[in-house]
């Protein structure tokens, strides 16, 4: 008897459900609540996202039937296993400190270096900085260089007055001159040199170092400036057609150049979505690649760096940061990507040491080793969720990729400002996102521990110096930031504020009435004003207005919340406040809650703010910081 013979006997009792009657079962269920709204989730890159799906959704979608290894790369370019790359960034100029801290992290589990070449000005600096790497079996990429067309020719050096093997050697330089314009608003050099050498990269160095890549598509920095994932695709792969094109136009084949480019994106939180996002893109480039009939399939697979997301590091409550790299780690893993870098997690606010880079390799070492996740070649594949988000962000992705075709290509859309303001558009709706907590940063804007303290442990150089462009900029540039800035400047002015020699601002909870209401409200304001590191002081609940009263001004607090119930609030807010005024209180009155048929009422008794759930977290607490008198200059710049 075959399986399906076995599967129709174990079943035979249970009748199938099709579609139309699981909808009718929740529309019925959902007692004339709006399903779209309640049910549909919206994504965004504008994706909706159904409650389930069955085998009928992925039965016609495209990718389907597809093979590991096999056009159109959907499921990866692999064929035996899910091995990756395990790659540590060493974002350290000094050469001789660098090559230390690469010869440590391959005997501790890394199989791959990100140098810094930035200070690599000889052969001899060059020849220190790979000093004891076994190039052959090591894959290294180069960044920083402010030439490489050079650098190659150093490489040359170095091999030819050492007898090495150039053609061995195996990595990437960080070429990108597109991605130079986004960062610092003008090309390497000019556009026309900048294209120029991108052509004498692959036409001299594809002979001389086969086995490296001399273009790379920053896709990551789209990412880290705020952009969706549609975005952050659309553009790589508009970046990587323009390459392409151009290289192509030079006179090269594209078995001769797409060998020599790879992806860098990043790696970000929304786990099912970046699983189908790095299957979307090798399909998608696969689909480009091949509009320039290429001789050999190898020509169509692309080669994918994988880097965990910067945009969502917080300073505050840092170890967190280890948990959201970690599943950043397994959805690139699972993605089936060719080499990860996992950034420290310190790395938002001082420079790595020993101890957060092992940790950083240490996150790879335990998904490869432990879980087994480089055992199986793309197990997402048949999800019914997967494939579908895999078909839609691929679908989304080539209507934003031909939008900047129309234009004229990735190049003139980034002269003419579109690519940025996409990117800016997504970020400032992120930002209000977190800033209204729909997007929580545990640590940061939701749970904070009022405790840390982290001005003492934050570099200043490290924290003041962002990718920014410096001198004149001929374009517009991104604008690498991370989500939690905002709330962090507000933390640190306070921490500054107590440093100056001022009292650290206190927040007094006047609990009184409903236990229940009284309770989670006092609860959302410890939450809410600890996000800006202020004292919070806790109350079990008064009996009376006047014993809570009394207790407050003993304690003499910045800022005094009422908690209770909207019932209650009728009769207490007004005897509260002309108690306290009476007194000559001068605290900051607050009211937990938003009644708004009395709003205009207690202000005029005496209340200063009101706190809800549909707050600006982060608007109303740089209201109260102004109160306060809480400013700095360090942290405004």
């Amino acid at each position: 008897m075959d399986t399906k013979d076995t599967l129709y006997r174990l079943f035979s009792e249970f009748p199938p459900v099709t579609t139309e009657q699981w909808e009718e079962k929740i529309i019925e269920d959902l007692q004339g609540a709006d399903y779209d709204r309640n049910l549909v989730w919206k994504t965004a890159e504008g994706i909706s996202v159904k409650p389930y799906y069955r085998t009928e959704h992925i039965r016609n979608l495209a990718q389907m039937g597809s093979t590991p290894g096999h056009y159109p790369f959907v499921r990866g370019v692999k064929t035996k296993d899910n091995s990756w790359d395990i790659r540590q960034c060493v974002d350290i100029s000094n050469i001789m400190e660098a090559n230390h801290i690469a010869i440590n992290a391959l005997a501790n589990g890394a199989t791959a270096l990100s140098l810094d070449v930035s200070e690599v000005e000889s052969a001899t600096d060059l020849e220190n900085l790979l000093r004891n790497i076994p190039h052959a079996s090591t894959d290294i990429h180069f960044f920083g260089s402010r030439n490489y067309p050079t650098l190659l020719n150093l490489l040359e050096e170095v091999c030819r007055n050492n007898s090495l093997d150039l053609k061995q050697f195996c990595g990437s330089f960080d070429f990108d001159p597109i991605s130079h314009v986004l960062l610092y608003g003008d090309f390497y050099h000019s556009e026309s040199t900048d294209f120029d050498q991108a052509f004498d990269l692959i036409k001299v160095g594809g002979h001389l170092a086969p086995n490296l890549r001399f273009l790379s598509i920053n896709g990551h920095h789209f990412h880290n400036s705020g952009a969706n994932i549609v975005q952050e695709l659309a553009f790589a792969l508009a970046s990587g057609s323009d390459y392409l094109a151009l290289l192509v136009q030079k006179g090269l084949s594209a078995d001769k150049i797409t060998p020599h480019m790879g992806f860098i994106l990043s790696s970000g939180s929304n786990y099912f979505m970046e699983i189908a996002k790095f299957r979307a893109v090798r399909m998608l480039w696969a689909r480009i690649a091949e509009q320039y009939n290429p001789a050999h399939g190898g020509s169509l697979m692309a080669h994918i760096q994988a880097i965990t997301s910067n945009w969502n590091k917080t300073v505050y409550d840092p170890y967190v940061n280890i948990l959201r790299s970690t599943t950043e780690t397994m959805a690139a893993a699972i993605g089936g990507v060719d080499s990860i870098t996992v950034n420290p997690f310190d790395a938002p606010f001082k420079e790595a040491d020993d101890f957060s880079r092992r940790i950083a390799r240490n996150q790879q070492i335990l998904l490869r080793e432990e879980s087994y996740l480089d055992k199986v070649i793309d197990p997402a594949a048949g999800s019914y969720y997967i494939e579908q988000l895999t078909a839609k962000i691929a679908t989304h992705t080539w209507d934003l990729f031909v939008k900047v075709e129309q234009l004229g290509g990735m190049t003139e859309a980034v002269k003419k400002g579109f690519v940025q303001d996409e990117v800016d558009r997504n970020a400032g709706q992120r930002r209000q996102d977190v800033a209204n907590r729909r997007l929580v940063l545990l640590g940061t804007n939701q749970y904070p521990n009022p405790e840390e303290q982290m001005l003492e442990k934050i570099q200043e150089e490290l924290f003041d110096q962002e990718e920014k462009p410096s001198g004149v900029t001929i374009y517009k540039t991104l604008k690498l930031e991370r989500a939690a800035d905002g709330f962090e400047d507000l933390r640190l002015a306070t921490e500054i504020f107590v440093e100056a020699g001022n009292k650290q601002p206190t927040v007094f909870l006047f609990t009184l009435g409903n236990l229940a209401m009284h309770k989670a409200r006092e609860g959302f304001s410890s939450g809410f004003f600890g996000c800006a590191g202020y004292q919070v002081i806790d109350n079990t609940g008064f009996n009376t207005v006047k014993e809570g009263v009394k207790v407050a001004l003993r304690l003499q607090p910045s800022i005094i919340v009422i908690c209770s119930s909207d019932e209650e609030y009728v009769e207490i807010v007004p005897a509260i406040c002309q108690q306290l005024k009476a007194a000559g209180s001068q605290a900051i009155i607050a009211l937990a809650g938003y009644p708004k048929d009395h709003i205009e009422a207690y202000k005029k008794a005496g209340v200063d703010d009101f706190i809800h759930i549909r707050s600006n977290l982060q608007d109303a607490l740089a209201g109260f910081h102004k109160k306060l008198g809480i400013t700095d200059e360090r942290v405004a710049q």
